[in-house]
């Protein structure tokens, strides 16, 4: 709680914003002066390390950070709790920032260069503190420019639980949140400095639960029917089925529940699948196979079998309209120089993943910019991306060469070096809300892009389908 309130009082910094601060240049220069305020905002999520869909403090300081500086908050949008808007002006256009805040189970770190654990439940091995924090700070710039030249428009945060398997902005969009927003900015923490077109997977998610009949598994064993072998039977058929799948598409799981005894014979077991692919709808074809191969291993088995869908996500949709001037503002804002003791701190993280030393070139430059892009992970900015024309970018707030979802992500998230990366990020979210709201073409041609790649008879319906939001799915 010390930490909240000392992040809290930083708040009051913000006031010194002065109103005379007219040109994108000098919002920059404010932007500059709060970096440490922000950083301080930023490690405090780190620290909480909440996730999905119980990320209360998380939620709270970004709420009140906000609110402080004049924003409308709406709380527990969706049905969601620990979702919010925050908005500030009137009329169009509605620019709209996303922000996440939810960290992954199991990636608990310390910030230091060694695999040392934070004894914590989970880590934010997405950089996720730094999302939220950084399209917080834009939020505010923003509206800083807004004030001080009496610019007609809104700008809205969004912020966005359970990105990590949560789908929280799938409900967002299925609410109809996203109806009036002209054009959505975004960015993701990442170990390079790059603002070309994304691409995202589309993916399907569900926890399939067998149930059986316990029994001693010696004494009786004909009297018991083993959840256990409905989940293996399932993982075996699931495991054939990928030599007669596309190869881009990905299935993975986990055995979230197995039984507790090897002499007791499993009365309930559970898996957790994920399926992705480049297309929606080849993802909805390889998850109601998998759903059939779930169905034939309970057949088989002697047990019964049902599933709850947990996420659902469609694929990235680019727009290249916005993404060049993305780009084009990331390469104004240029990247991140390491001190000497980030630069010793690097060097370690870098030995840890097999290389020699860091190459810190790749976080000072910004990569070439490229209009197509192949996709490794799913987000629910897909959903965003077919509502609203959508542009992101990311930062190197991690060292590079550094994947995501590991403990080295984890442990230089809690550094200096990745509130450098977190402030690049701020700072190109700025400059592209502004010049979007100064040049109201841009969201005319954008808006076009997004009909013509998504087609005129295009239809959301959400992967998920209708179900209520999962808020107990990390529990």
């Amino acid at each position: 709680m010390k930490k909240l309130l000392f992040s809290l009082a930083f708040t009051g910094l913000f006031a010194y914003v002065g109103h005379a601060q007219k040109s994108p240049q000098d919002i920059i220069k404010n932007l500059e002066k709060k970096s440490e305020a922000y950083g301080t905002i930023a490690q405090n999520i780190w620290e909480f390390a909440e996730m999905g869909y119980l990320e209360e403090n998380s939620s709270a300081l970004l709420q009140k950070t906000l609110s402080d500086e004049g924003f409308s908050i709406t709380k527990g949008v969706a049905g969601i709790p620990t979702a919010f808007i925050a908005e500030y002006g009137n009329g169009g256009p509605v620019i709209a920032i996303l922000g996440e805040y939810d960290a992954l189970p199991g990636l608990s770190q310390q910030a230091v260069a060694e695999k040392l654990s934070a004894g914590k439940a989970a880590g934010h091995a997405c950089g996720h503190h730094l999302f939220g924090t950084a399209s917080t700070a834009a939020a505010i710039a923003v509206k800083d420019w807004m004030q001080a030249n009496n610019i007609n428009g809104t700008i809205r945060f969004y912020g966005c639980p359970a990105e990590e398997g949560g789908s929280g902005k799938v409900y967002m969009v299925r609410e109809g949140l996203f109806n009036d927003v002209d054009v959505a900015l975004h960015w993701h923490p990442s170990s390079e400095n790059e603002a070309s077109a994304g691409a995202a997977l589309a993916n399907k998610s569900a926890k399939f639960r067998f149930h059986g009949v316990s029994a001693h598994a010696a004494g009786a064993p004909e009297k018991g029917r083993s959840a256990l072998d409905g989940v293996e039977a399932m993982n075996m058929m699931v495991n054939m089925m990928r030599e007669h799948i596309p190869s881009e598409a990905r299935i993975h799981y986990v055995i979230t529940q197995g039984g507790k005894a090897p002499n007791v014979v499993p009365d309930f077991a559970e898996v957790y699948y994920y399926a992705r692919h480049g297309q929606r709808d080849v993802v909805i074809d390889i998850f109601d196979r998998i759903v059939k191969a779930a169905e034939g291993a309970a057949l088989g088995t002697g047990t019964t079998m049902d599933f709850e869908m947990i996420g659902g996500t469609h694929e990235l949709l680019p727009n290249l309209t916005l993404q060049k001037l993305m780009y084009d503002n990331l390469v104004k804002v240029g990247g991140v120089t390491y001190t000497p003791e980030e630069k010793a701190f690097a060097d370690k993280i870098a030995i840890s993943l097999g290389y020699e030393k860091a190459n810190l070139e790749v976080a000072k430059n910004i990569e070439p910019y490229k209009t197509e892009a192949k996709a490794y992970g799913s987000t629910d900015v897909g959903d965003v991306s077919y509502t609203v024309p959508t542009v992101g970018l990311g930062t190197a707030t991690w060292v590079p060469g550094t994947p995501a979802h590991s403990w080295q992500a984890v442990a230089a998230g809690g550094t200096s070096l990745s509130k450098k990366g977190m402030m690049v990020a701020a700072k190109t979210l700025t400059l592209t809300a502004i010049d979007i709201l100064k040049n109201k073409d841009i969201v005319v041609k954008a808006q076009q892009e997004l009909i013509d790649r998504r087609g005129k008879d295009f239809k959301y319906i959400p992967l998920l389908g209708d179900r209520a939001p999962a808020l107990d799915y990390r529990k």
